[in-house]
């Protein structure tokens, strides 16, 4: 079975971040409630930073902080499906 990845990552604003699945599948997701979780997560609570992130060899979004956030989890948030919707 294929795995979840993100092959495109566009910054929208504040916390919001446009992603493209290999699934075909598109959504926006917000992920204030994640960098206020994570102490790593800190240096992105300023937009700035948090608008420079990329997708790492995985492809998982990452940032030069050091925090990351893997496929799947970013998958439900932006389409509400689970994994075993998709089939893995």
């Amino acid at each position: 079975m294929e795995c979840i990845s993100i092959l495109e990552a566009r910054y929208v604003k504040d916390f919001r971040i446009f992603l493209k699945f290999n699934t075909g599948e598109t959504g926006e997701v917000d992920l204030k409630d994640i960098v206020y979780k994570y102490p790593i997560a800190k240096p992105l609570r300023n937009f700035e930073v948090f608008s420079h992130f990329y997708l790492d060899s995985w492809p998982t979004l990452a940032w030069d902080c050091g925090f990351d956030i893997d496929p799947e989890s970013l998958y439900f948030r932006a389409t509400g499906k689970s994994l075993r919707e998709f089939g893995t």
